[in-house]
Order: structure tokens, then C-alpha cells, then sequence
């Protein structure tokens, strides 16, 4: 069987508010963190978004 090319990945809000996106991304294609800005409807602002594991 073919091995997973797509991993679950988890985006943190960089204000400190506690809240995420959950995604895939193409590990063989973007191998490097991604950093997205996205809305955090907590502070009802666009913010930094990080990549983060899923546990």
C-alpha cells in the first residue's frame, strides 16, 4: 500500500488566544513550517497562524 503523502496539521493563533485551524499539508512538497494569517474570531482580528503538531 502506499504511504501517506498528506499530514494533519494543527494552525495556533500567535495572539495567545488558544485558538486553531486544523489542515493538511503536502509533506513532501512543503517539508518547512507553515505561517499563514488567518481571522481569530477571539480578538475578531487577522493574526499569524503557526504550524503546529496534532497529538
Amino acid at each position: 500500500m502506499a504511504k501517506k503523502n498528506r499530514e494533519k496539521i494543527k494552525m495556533i493563533s500567535s495572539s495567545g488566544t488558544g485558538h486553531y485551524y486544523t489542515t493538511t499539508k503536502n509533506k513532501r512538497n512543503t517539508p518547512d513550517k507553515l505561517v499563514l494569517k488567518k481571522y481569530d474570531p477571539t480578538i475578531r482580528k487577522h493574526v499569524l497562524y503557526n504550524e503546529g503538531k496534532i497529538k
